[in-house]
């Protein structure tokens, strides 16, 4: 019979049953076959795969030749025709009535002599395989389904009635080829193949599950069955599931038969209009060698060849997009311009390349992968359950991979047999829109064949599917599978998408270059009812006869004569536009600020704050004229440049320009001037301000000229070397879409982003109004209001998609953009001229174009009316279009009723002077030269504006914008930028009560992620006061506190500076009556309306709608996803969770400007994201002026500034020389000492007694000064000179330090002193050591006779407490860099502090024993060190020949507050200025003094701003030194520092020297200015109880003191420091007779102690030491005598020697009581002083803290 077995019986012994059992079969009239048959056919044995149609046996042996039988005369012989001569081309009857008996299948036979087509057959199904290749009876019976005729029981007998012509014998398994189906529009078209091969398996039986699902489903007659039901159901149950988890389809209704009767979401209307193809021939994957006409898939191997058909665009309607799938894709050769291949959806299906990382992120494991079968049936289903207007989008599909991972894991298992059927299933429910193919060999094959069947016939007799899935089910290969897109629209604008702006913008060029726009021009040369257009329009114009259309005050149907209207002039609407800063922009301004400070205080050097004094920008913007003019009127209006100190008021308005650079063929030029400024001003910070910074990222290396536009400007300008090198440069770059900018390789840190505050209380402005952006478009579309603020124009929509029809080969931008220029022609001429086309104009566009012309006419509009924005990228479209509009607006006598301009940014605006004289009125503006420059000074003007380029570069509109036309923008714009960046021309701030649903504006509502919110806040004032600054720009608040510069810069954000105006929101820009009294209320503002094509409307509707939302969309076109799968991102997802989300799921592409960014951010990089037109400018120039005031302040430092306590009467001053450079010994030994210590830092000290008392003092007061370059500094200063100075290097340890003890005798203490040196390597070439190298030995001293003018000869000691962070121990800038040896001298308990914060300084450290002790101490040994250490270097340099007297004896004791130095020069008018010098030249002055070894002590005097109105006649004084002195170690080496005190050492030690006859000398023409620290140094102890007790009462100071033994509180603290604090507070106690009689003060031997100064008790000093020189005491009465740990020289006859007043009063202190009372004895003060029991007492300490006694008495 010819017919090989589809299964194999198990045992032979049944062939002769079987085969009588079919025989007998064939012949009855019965339509079953005998049970037995169906116990027969058990699973067939393993045999060779079937391989295209054949069996193995067919492969290995030559086909026999057949002999057919001849043909009966009169019969029909025509290939593709019965004998009959019926047609049984399928092309041919698909759409004819086809009867087809009970149990027959339609199936395709293919003849060898016409393979190009199908013939249509029926056969008994019971005859045909299932989809395993089994259970197909053998034989065969069939009818004709041409002539009718019935019955044909074999298959040779049926092959010669149809006239297949068959050279081999006939066997049905090879000629039988394709099942038939019908289509939704009930055309008869090719199925799925017959699956006549077997496979091994010993599964469920496919064909029991798949005709299941068919008898649910669609009601189909299945055979009964009776085994595996139980498992079947379970697979069943389980494949439904999973497709209800996935999809969320109802069971129930996917159970019906049909669609639901209602719509279901899963069921998608059909498309009634067939869309025609794209006309882009650009392949998406190139070949990899250039092989002329071939496309060869890059990332897949090739397979086998397909060649394209000729004029298969022409042919089919479509150019068939070939979505890349699994599997191997195979080489196209021909008319491989006619498809294009996309990688669209070709990451979805690499879930297997995910890392464990990412896997693990996204919750899931390997074992949740899908295998390729699962991925098949979720893209037949995502592709089944698309609309007619959608196209399949990569993000959309990725989510639902995902979710089907996560929700089931791996899927349910499908086996290779049953994926066909089930891959049908799926196709099924889609209505025939979508076809599956399958193959046994290759892709090739099917994407062959489907190509082959589109070429079938013409394309207006198909129906074709929208998409056909080719499954290549290969046991080699495994399945493979990819899509082949046949729907017009979707195969449209999938290649159109692929295209990037500048290649599409190039190929609208090209075709309207070479005239293939022509047939679609001359469509459009006749209205819609079929007139010539242009005749019309001509006929119009005679008929007005020169009149025009009246502008205003009038109806669109008053003519007036042309010149009548010309002259018309609008009511005069003088407004005075008041610019304001708000909260929002403030709290902005002030982030960045606070962000700069940050990198600041990051401690890696990479800004120092500390060193600028000025503010310098200049602001980068993409090249558009008239955004260069509105940053620089922003600029001009915000007062910045004053206010910078950069520009004065005068220049300002003249030179805003010059800081507002364009990003165009002139910009290296202008950037190369700005960066010599940057190079030749270091201490300027310079800020470069790149502005709509998403605009072009394209690296400087792939830039190009691109569709006239320079590409690559900003990565060489931004990211060039000079740049990112400048240490004085902050690059802000500010976008609306920053996406692009935050990538994997983004060049800025997260820590650097200042987003635009996302959340606002609403609180109600001045103004009323709220910012309305992106996302208030999207949730409007919920309002449900008539006229929604976002519409798609349908009406437009379907004539677009007519055209695109009938012009294939155009793209589809060209087509919208010709019949919106007739849209807009044919509303201005219903409007005016023909009524008649109302009618075919969509009511979007009349609405328009009706509010355009009319408005201007409205009572109460004083001629404003509305702007019009189209939106035509293309710039030859536009120009088109601008040509167009106002030739038919002249011709229609409208000219005078709006303007039509270009919005190019390669151009200026240009207004016809009419109009301009019209914007001059409104504005009261005088000036004759004014034109507009900016969009927003076209406010009022009723205008067309034809926006073009290839993006909106950021340019703000007027209020007066009520329309914006997005209907060019469509399918090709797929990012998530582009399309957001269109809808934000629309952007604004509107009235409060229209930023909410209607529905709801009457119930509160919280303010959404883009409003700003209006509200005061801080005090911060709208009203800007008249200063003296700039007046339009100085702030309010000026008087608030400004926090000290040495804080660290994190709390500056809260500096004082409520800055009350800045560039408000241009759209915030009100105008008010100059005329009224008062300000009229402000007109209510609404969003603008937004008209978008289909493609765009849905996308931005997704997030209240079902499908994807934009913000789901590939962020930008330069950029693409890390990872084939990721977490959905929500519109809710904003600012820096935004920004981690894009940076850890985006990576740059190649020609990225960030693909070979270096992979640390780049430090000094800001981004400052906000949504558009929400007054990002204003943020960012308002954040220039408060950092310019913030460093400033930094530069600036609190210090004392405080006269010296004068001499009540002047005295004749011994002066010398005034030219004198250094002083003459001689003549200062003239000088008188003055032994009252005059600094007010003594302010609470008692007064020593001279001649001459001074004035009370006053309170002390600081001043703030501005630091210079030669200014101290603290740990929180760096920059790049000093950093090696005072922080340790990244190699460098703190154990990189040495520890050294150093010991020495100390005659004071009567005991060896052990002090601790802590060297670092770098400063042990200061040291000597000893040869081993482990032992200190000495300091290093120069010697006088070195002469090096670079040297520093004397060691600087800087004793410091509590002040690691906040002292001055910086020197290095007041060093100017030079050599020198610093030490900090610490206590032990404070070293680690000390060398955490200064790791390079030399420290020395006190012994334990100090470290309650006072600054006493630490001078003490600092001079005691320093002595002995003179002896040391004298010996060893004594052995190397030198002289002893030779060695520099000299160190300097300097405060950690000395900040800054002056000089001082004489005025004419006897006055002094002084400049600012550094500590190393006053030294150096000092150091080279003539015989300066004979003075014991040089310094400076202190710093006040009295000092400006006195002459500096008086170079040279003999008075105190202190905070500053440089001290000659070798002359006072008998004086020493009493290392007991607390307080007033200086001045004791002074007091000392002098005495013992030496001298001291202060310089006066150099003056120290000491910064006021409030932290740390020598402060107060507090002072508690020694034993815990609970509520302790305030302890005052009488209470220091208590009788010996007593049961007094004894407290913990220092005995000197509780005697010190006593005698300041209750010396009146100790010496009434004192008390207000400075002519009696309290006699003092050998020391000066602080004793009431409140109460005026004066303290004459006297040393008791031989030759001493002393105050002249004759005659004077003493109101007291005070005896502080006399010693030996104190003897009871230099005490004779004084006379006291009667009832004065002693006061002898001593060690201990036994000393106490041998002094006493001693000194035999029994004799005159009068002394009771009681009258002894102690400092209240307990006996180990060894507390001082003292004994008072009375003079008697």
């Amino acid at each position: 019979m010819g017919n090989s077995y589809a299964g194999q019986l198990k045992s032979a012994r049944f062939e002769e049953a079987l085969h009588n059992s079919i025989e007998a079969s064939l012949r009855s009239s019965s339509g079953d076959p005998q049970p037995i048959f169906t116990q027969l056919y058990l699973d067939p044995e393993p045999y060779p795969e079937l391989m295209n149609g054949h069996s193995s046996n067919d492969l290995e042996d030559p086909p026999l030749p057949y002999l057919q039988t001849p043909v009966p005369d009169g019969c029909c012989t025509l290939d593709g025709f019965c004998q009959a001569g019926k047609d049984l081309r399928l092309v041919s009857i698909a759409t004819e009535p086809i009867e087809v008996p009970a149990g027959f299948e339609l199936v395709g036979a293919k003849s060898p002599s016409v393979p190009e087509h199908i013939l249509v057959c029926a056969v008994d199904r019971r005859f045909l395989p299932d989809e395993n290749g089994k259970n197909a009876l053998l034989g065969f019976s069939g009818n004709c389904v041409g002539c009718g005729e019935k019955g044909f029981r074999y298959f040779t007998e049926f092959s010669n009635h149809i006239n297949l012509k068959l050279s081999t014998q006939p066997k049905k398994q090879k000629h039988l080829k394709y099942y038939l189906v019908k289509s939704s529009q009930g055309a008869l078209c090719k199925g799925p193949l017959i699956c006549w091969k077997g496979k091994n398996t010993h599964e469920i039986p496919a064909f029991l599950f798949l005709r299941l699902c068919y008898t649910y489903l669609f009601n189909r007659t299945t055979h009964k069955f009776k085994n595996n039901n139980c498992c079947f159901f379970a697979t069943f149950s389980a494949l439904m599931l999973f497709c209800v988890s996935v999809f969320h389809v109802s069971v129930s209704s996917a159970m019906n038969s049909g669609p639901p009767k209602k719509r279901h979401r899963s069921w998608h209307p059909n498309s009634l209009v067939p869309v025609p193809p794209t006309a882009v021939p650009v392949p998406a994957i190139r070949p990899i060698a250039p092989v002329p006409g071939v496309i060869q898939p890059q990332p897949i191997n090739a397979g086998e060849t397909v060649i394209v058909p000729d004029n298969l665009l022409s042919s089919s309607g479509v150019r068939p997009v070939i979505l890349i799938g699994h599997g191997t894709l195979p080489y196209f050769y021909g008319n491989v311009g006619d498809i294009v291949v996309s990688p669209l959806l070709v990451s979805c299906y690499k879930s297997s390349q995910l890392t464990d990382k990412t896997l693990e992120t996204l919750g899931l494991n390997s074992s949740q992968l899908l295998c390729v079968e699962t991925m098949i049936l979720l893209t037949l289903q995502y592709l089944a359950r698309l609309g007619s207007e959608q196209i399949p989008l990569r993000e959309e599909l990725e989510q639902i991979v995902l979710k089907a991972m996560l929700c089931c894991p791996g899927g349910p298992a499908i086996s290779p047999t049953q994926l066909p059927w089930l891959a049908r299933l799926e196709a099924s429910v889609s209505g025939g829109s979508v076809q599956v193919v399958v193959t046994h060999s290759s892709l090739g094959e099917g994407i062959s064949e489907s190509l082959r069947s589109l070429c079938e016939g013409p394309h207006h007799q198909q129906c074709l599917p929208t998409y056909v899935v080719i499954i290549c089910a290969s046991k080699m290969t495994g399945n493979e599978f990819c899509v082949l897109v046949l729907g017009k629209y979707q195969a449209r604008a999938l290649a159109e998408g692929m295209l990037t702006t500048n290649e599409f913008l190039k190929e609208i060029s090209y075709e309207l270059i070479t005239g293939k726009v022509s047939i679609l021009a001359s469509h459009f040369k006749t209205t819609s009812l079929g007139d010539n257009l242009d005749k019309q329009l001509v006929r119009y114009q005679r008929r007005r006869k020169g009149q025009v259309i009246q502008p205003f005050q009038g109806d669109v149907t008053d003519y007036i004569h042309s010149q009548e209207a010309a002259s018309m002039s609008p009511p005069s609407d003088r407004g005075q536009t008041v610019f304001q800063i708000y909260p929002t922009q403030l709290s902005v301004a002030r982030s960045l600020l606070s962000q700069v400070c940050s990198i600041a205080d990051s401690g890696t050097q990479n800004l120092d704050l500390g060193r600028f004094c000025k503010v310098d920008f200049l602001v980068l913007v993409p090249p558009s004229h008239i955004l260069v003019h509105q940053t620089a009127q922003r600029i001009r209006q915000s007062g910045v440049l004053v206010d910078l100190g950069i520009e004065d008021a005068s220049s300002a308005y003249q030179k805003p320009d010059k800081y507002v650079v364009r990003l165009d063929g002139d910009v290296h030029a202008k950037m190369e001037a700005f960066m010599r400024k940057v190079k030749q001003n270091p201490y300027t910070l310079f800020v470069l301000i790149h502005d709509n910074s998403h605009v072009d990222l394209t690296s400087a290396l792939s830039g190009s000229v691109c569709h006239g536009e320079l590409q690559g400007l900003a990565d060489r300008v931004v990211n060039c070397q000079e740049v990112l090198d400048a240490m004085n440069l902050l690059v802000l770059q500010v976008s609306c879409f920053p996406y692009t900018l935050q990538t994997r390789q983004s060049r800025i840190s997260t820590h650097n982003e200042v987003h635009w505050p996302s959340k606002e209380s609403l609180v109600s402005s001045p103004n009323d109004l709220l910012y309305f952006g992106l996302r208030d478009y999207s949730r409007s579309l919920q309002w449900g209001v008539a006229s929604p603020i976002l519409r798609c124009d349908d009406a437009f929509e379907k004539m677009v998609h007519t055209l695109l029809e009938r012009h294939p080969h155009l793209h589809s931008m060209v087509i919208r953009s010709y019949l919106l220029i007739q849209q807009y022609t044919e509303a201005m001429m219903a409007l005016t001229s023909s009524p008649s086309l109302r009618d075919h104009i969509t009511p979007e566009t009349l609405a328009m174009v009706e509010d355009l012309i009319n408005a201007p006419s409205r009572e109460g509009s004083q001629g404003r009316g509305h702007m019009l924005l189209v939106r035509v990228p293309s710039l030859q479209l536009a120009m088109l279009a601008r040509e167009r509009l106002e030739d038919v607006r002249d011709k229609l006598g409208l000219q005078l009723c709006f303007a039509v301009l270009l919005g190019s940014p390669a151009t200026e605006l240009s207004l016809p002077r009419n109009f301009t004289n019209r914007l001059r009125v409104w504005r009261g503006c005088e000036n004759e030269d004014w034109v507009p420059h900016t969009y927003e000074d076209l406010e009022g003007l009723p205008c067309i504006v034809i926006l073009t380029g290839k993006d909106p570069l950021g340019e703000t509109f007027p209020r007066s914008l009520k329309y914006s036309d997005l209907r060019l923008i469509d399918s090709s714009y797929l990012t998530r930028t582009a399309l957001e960046q269109e809808v934000g021309l629309a952007c604004t701030y509107v009235s409060m009560g229209v930023a909410q649903d209607p529905k709801k504006a009457m119930a509160p509502r919280e303010s959404d992620g883009e409003k700003a919110a209006t509200n005061l806040n801080d005090g911060d004032e709208l009203e800007r006061p008249q200063s003296n600054g700039s007046a339009a720009t100085r702030a309010s608040g000026e008087s608030q506190t400004l926090l000290s510069p040495n804080i660290q810069f994190q709390s500056l954000e809260t500096l004082g500076i409520s800055l009350s105006l800045d560039c408000a929101p241009p759209s915030l820009c009100s105008s008010s009556s100059s005329s009224c009294g008062r300000e009229p209320k402000p007109a209510r503002v609404s969003p603008r309306t937004v008209i978008m094509s289909r493609a765009a409307y849905n996308l931005l509707a997704g997030e209240s709608g079902s499908q994807l939302s934009s913000s789901s969309l590939l962020p930008h076109a330069d950029v693409a996803w890390s990872s084939p799968l990721r977490p959905l991102i929500t519109p809710n997802l904003q600012g820096a969770d935004q920004s981690m989300y894009y940076r850890q799921w985006t990576v740059t592409r190649q020609h990225h400007a960030d693909y070979e960014a270096p992979p640390v951010p780049h430090p000094r990089r800001l981004l400052l994201s906000g949504p558009p037109q929400v007054g990002k400018t204003g943020a960012y120039l308002q954040f220039l002026r408060i950092l310019f005031r913030m460093l400033i302040r930094l530069l600036e430092v609190d210090v004392y500034d405080e006269e010296e306590v004068e001499e009540e009467e002047e005295t004749s001053e011994v002066t010398t020389p005034i030219n004198t450079q250094w002083p003459d010994i001689e003549e200062v030994r003239k000088l008188p000492f003055d032994p009252n210590p005059r600094d007010p830092k003594f302010r609470k000290a008692s007064p020593v007694y001279t001649d001459k008392m001074p004035k009370s003092p006053a309170k002390r007061e600081t001043k703030s000064i501005r630091l210079s370059r030669f200014a101290a500094h603290n740990a929180f200063h760096h920059c790049e000179q000093c950093h090696h100075y005072c922080e340790a290097g990244p190699a460098t340890q703190l154990s990189e330090c040495t520890f050294h003890a150093f010991t020495f005798c100390s005659s004071m203490l009567g005991e060896e002193v052990q002090l601790q040196f802590v060297i670092p390597k770098a400063k042990e070439q200061h040291f000597v050591f000893s040869q081993q190298g482990s032992h200190l030995e000495s300091m290093r001293l120069p010697l006088f006779s070195t002469k090096d003018p670079a040297l520093l000869k004397s060691p600087i000691f800087t004793p410091t407490t509590g002040r690691q962070e906040h002292g001055l121990l910086n020197i290095f800038h007041t060093m100017e860099g030079a050599t020198h040896l610093h030490i900090l001298v610490v206590k032990q308990f404070e070293m680690p502090q000390y060398r955490k914060y200064w790791p390079n300084h030399i420290l020395l450290v006190l012994p334990a024993m100090f470290n309650n002790a006072g600054v006493g101490a630490a001078r003490f040994l600092i001079k005691e060190l320093s002595y002995h250490n003179l002896e040391l270097e004298r010996n060893r340099l004594e052995e190397q020949g030198v002289k002893r007297q030779d060695v520099w004896p000299f160190i300097v004791m300097m405060d950690d507050s000395c900040v800054l130095w002056n000089s001082h020069q004489p005025t004419s008018d006897d006055g002094s200025t002084y400049t600012n010098v550094s500590l190393k030249m006053v030294l150096q002055h000092m150091e080279t003094t003539p015989k300066v070894s004979l003075y014991a002590m040089c310094g400076t005097r202190k710093w006040s701003s009295g000092l400006a109105r006195k002459s500096t006649s008086q170079l040279y004084s003999r008075c105190h030194l202190h905070d500053f002195v440089m001290l000659n170690v070798d002359l006072t080496q008998n004086v020493q520092y009493d290392l007991n005190r607390y307080s007033c050492e200086e001045v004791d030690f002074n007091l000392r020297v002098n005495s013992s006859g030496l001298l001291l000398c202060r310089f006066n023409a150099f003056s120290l200015m000491k910064k006021h620290i409030p932290v740390g140094g020598n402060k107060d102890f507090l002072v508690k109880p020694k034993l815990e007790i609970e509520n302790p009462a305030l302890i005052s100071p009488s209470q220091y003191v208590c009788a010996p033994d007593s049961e007094q509180t004894l407290l913990d603290a220092p005995a000197q420091f509780l005697l010190e604090r006593f005698l300041q507070s209750c010396s009146h106690r100790l010496f009434p007779k004192a008390v207000q009689n400075r002519n009696n003060p309290v006699l003092s031997i050998d020391s000066y102690l602080n004793i009431s100064p409140e109460v005026s008790i004066s303290v004459c000093y006297i040393n008791s030491r031989p030759h001493s020189t002393n105050l002249n005491h004759q005659g004077l009465l003493f109101s007291g005598l005070l005896l502080y740990l006399c010693d030996s020289f104190v003897v009871s006859g230099l005490l004779k020697k004084f006379r006291f007043l009667k009832g004065a009063t002693l006061c002898v202190i001593s060690q201990d009581r036994s000393s106490l009372r041998q002094t006493i004895v001693r000194l035999e003060l029994e004799d005159e002083w009068q002394f009771r029991l009681r009258d002894e007492f102690q400092t209240a300490n307990c006996s180990e803290d060894r507390p001082l006694f003292f004994l008072t008495g009375r003079h008697v």
